[in-house]
């Protein structure tokens, strides 16, 4: 079995640090890279900062009450868990890992 290992970085030290825009999504940069980050329900999810469509940033996207994110470009919807596309087109976009321990929320890169 293969396991894949993380290199942990602490995204905040508290989740109020986390400062959600109007449509839930706040970005986070770590090793100067911008990564998204919402809250869906109870659970708290790591995706891309860019469509790997059309390149749309997607801190300015929707979230949807089914646990998905869409592109404010054309609209293509993708899975927070999986990062997978409710679109036939196959485009997949990049999700982390992200846990929420006693000294803050880390993202695992």
């Amino acid at each position: 079995m293969f396991w894949k290992k993380y290199k942990w970085h602490r995204a905040a030290s508290k989740e109020e640090e986390l400062i959600l825009n109007k449509h839930g999504i706040c970005v986070v940069e770590i090793e100067q890279k911008k990564i998204c980050v919402a809250k869906s329900g109870s659970q708290w999810f790591a995706f891309a900062y860019h469509c790997p469509h059309a390149g749309g940033l997607m801190n300015e996207g929707y979230l949807d009450g089914a646990g998905n994110i869409s592109c404010p470009v054309h609209g293509y919807k993708f899975s927070l868990k999986t990062g997978a596309s409710k679109f036939p087109e196959g485009y997949c976009i990049k999700t982390f890992k992200i846990e929420l321990k006693p000294d803050g929320v880390y993202i695992g890169l």
